[in-house]
């Protein structure tokens, strides 16, 4: 019988300190942005972390994405210490996390076409011919719901939600096996979040990906996620399964943050949308 998988991704005790206001005169303070953050992703599974701006959720992103490196603790990808301070990232580590961040447009460059976006990952981090970036460029179009006419225009001419659809096909154009998605709706209209979270369920299943979905809604998350962790103030103060969380929340933050939230799972913006049409239609 062969041993179990280790998980995606797994971090140990992560803190993540900025020092602040140093001087010639004195070392300044210290803000505690993360400060003993320990999870685990199995494959093909979704954790959401939850909280307000100022909870930590970002940073904690940011260590996971190998943008930053914590100040104390572990990160595991695929069950191999990652230390990014002593080493770097390689090449091949940076193929296996990618994100997809808020605001699409201004993550892609306007003066590149979208093929050429697309392509620009398998150009820096691997040995692919041009013939074979462009097939895997049209393919991923494809994939997420465009066609071979968007392959030559420009970010700007795309609606909100096409462009969030070309950044989710740039972050897997490598074959990551981690996505972070950083409040990956929250910019969008109703319906077009309800579009993009049933795409993102979809490309899940289809490639097993694994995701951790940053958001400060939880009625969202209600609707992606299978494990959800929440923090405040760089603590993390609930974690469990999703029906966990829903169903019996048992801190006074995690109580507070669903009063607080109107439900926007997909079911729910359906039927708001519902409700506005045949109001709409009512006064006309």
């Amino acid at each position: 019988m062969s041993a179990p998988l280790p998980p995606v991704l797994e971090t140990r005790h992560i803190v993540r300190d900025y020092q602040i206001g140093r001087t010639l005169f004195g070392a300044g303070r210290v803000i505690h942005a993360v400060k003993d953050a320990s999870l685990k992703v199995e494959k093909g599974k979704t954790l959401a972390i939850v909280g307000e701006s100022g909870s930590g959720k970002s940073t904690l992103a940011r260590i996971l994405t190998l943008v930053d490196p914590p100040t104390a603790g572990e990160l595991l990808i695929e069950g191999e210490p990652v230390d990014i301070a002593a080493h770097g990232v390689s090449k091949q580590l940076r193929r296996k996390v990618q994100m997809v961040f808020q605001n699409p447009y201004g993550s892609l460059n306007p003066r590149q076409k979208i093929g050429d976006v697309l392509s620009e990952p398998l150009v820096i981090n691997t040995d692919m011919p041009a013939s074979e970036r462009a097939d895997r460029s049209h393919a991923m179009l494809k994939k997420v719901g465009l066609g071979p006419e968007h392959f030559n225009r420009y970010p700007h001419m795309f609606s909100g939600g096409q462009r969030q659809r070309i950044a989710i096909a740039r972050a897997l154009m490598l074959n990551p096996s981690l996505l972070v998605l950083d409040e990956p709706v929250s910019a969008l209209d109703l319906s077009v979040q309800a579009q993009i979270l049933n795409l993102l369920a979809d490309l899940q299943d289809e490639f097993q990906l694994t995701y951790v979905f940053i958001s400060h809604d939880l009625s969202v998350v209600r609707y992606i996620a299978d494990d959800v962790m929440v923090m405040y103030l760089g603590d993390v103060v609930e974690s469990g399964t999703r029906e966990a969380v829903f169903g019996n929340p048992q801190h006074s933050y995690t109580r507070a943050l669903f009063a607080a939230t109107p439900r926007a799972d997909v079911a729910h913006i359906r039927a708001r949308l519902a409700r506005r049409a045949a109001e709409s239609v009512a006064a006309g």
